[in-house]
């Protein structure tokens, strides 16, 4: 199988600061990888070059075998990556529907007599929706009427609709509550069980090891592991982010001033 994307010994400075370097993956169609990493650790330069904002210094990305320069996130896109952001780019006072096909809207008829094709858009929007899972009586609702869960499974529907084949997720739980939180990890268990690769930003283990296939462990922008879900342990890569090392100084240190 041709990996959807392959990262080989990706690395980027910006002047003489070396922000990630050495950094080797892949994904490859119906998994999830998982890229961990407390603040610094790299994740957001990785993120910049897989989606195009930033080329390599050094490396090289493929993607479907093919090596890429991307030069811009429309060159990411058109390559089949979607990326969904944390602050997700949404107008909360617009429809659901207005939302899905912001920028890419549907018409009908011609010249002067070019419309929108709202009917198509909503009964589109209601179906893409229906088949990740989300249920909703309304699709003129406000999108900011929605859940931070919601509005980020909305995100990855219209991804999977405009014809990504891998889409980068960066950070989708970290400002949701447990429950919130479990909704995206269903959303992205659907999207890998319908054959697409997902990329999952995270610093939070416990998020990531329930939907994980393959685990990235990033720190001060070099790897510090790369695992399939059967090399590895939840308690083991929890250990390896911390620094097993460093908290087990602290503890001692804390123990003594006590």
């Amino acid at each position: 199988m041709t990996a959807i994307i392959e990262a080989q010994n990706l690395g980027k400075s910006y002047g003489t600061v070396m922000a990630i370097s050495g950094i080797s993956a892949e994904l490859n169609g119906g998994e999830v990888l998982c890229i961990l990493g407390d603040n610094g650790a790299g994740k957001s330069t990785l993120i910049k070059i897989l989606s195009g904002v930033h080329q390599p210094s050094e490396g090289k990305l493929l993607v479907f075998g093919q090596e890429q320069k991307f030069e811009s996130p429309r060159d990411a896109l058109d390559a089949g990556i979607a990326t969904v952001y944390q602050d997700l780019a949404v107008v909360p006072l617009m429809p659901i529907w207005r939302n899905f096909f912001l920028g890419s809207e549907l018409k009908k008829g011609r010249g002067l007599f070019k419309r929108l094709n709202i009917k198509a858009m909503r009964e589109i929007t209601k179906h893409q929706l229906a088949e990740m899972g989300i249920i909703l009586r309304d699709v003129e609702q406000p999108i900011g009427t929605l859940s931070g869960g919601e509005r980020q499974a909305v995100a990855i529907a219209r991804a999977v609709y405009f014809g990504a084949k891998a889409i980068i997720l960066d950070e989708p739980t970290s400002a949701l509550g447990v429950k919130q939180a479990g909704v995206v990890l269903k959303y992205i268990a659907k999207a890998r069980d319908a054959g697409l690769g997902v990329i999952f930003i995270t610093h939070n283990p416990n998020h990531a090891w329930p939907v994980g296939d393959k685990f990235l462990l990033l720190k001060l922008g070099a790897s510090i592991g790369y695992f399939k879900k059967s090399e590895l342990t939840i308690e083991r890569m929890t250990k390896l982010m911390a620094g097993a090392d460093d908290m087990a100084d602290l503890a001692h240190e804390l123990e003594r001033k006590n």
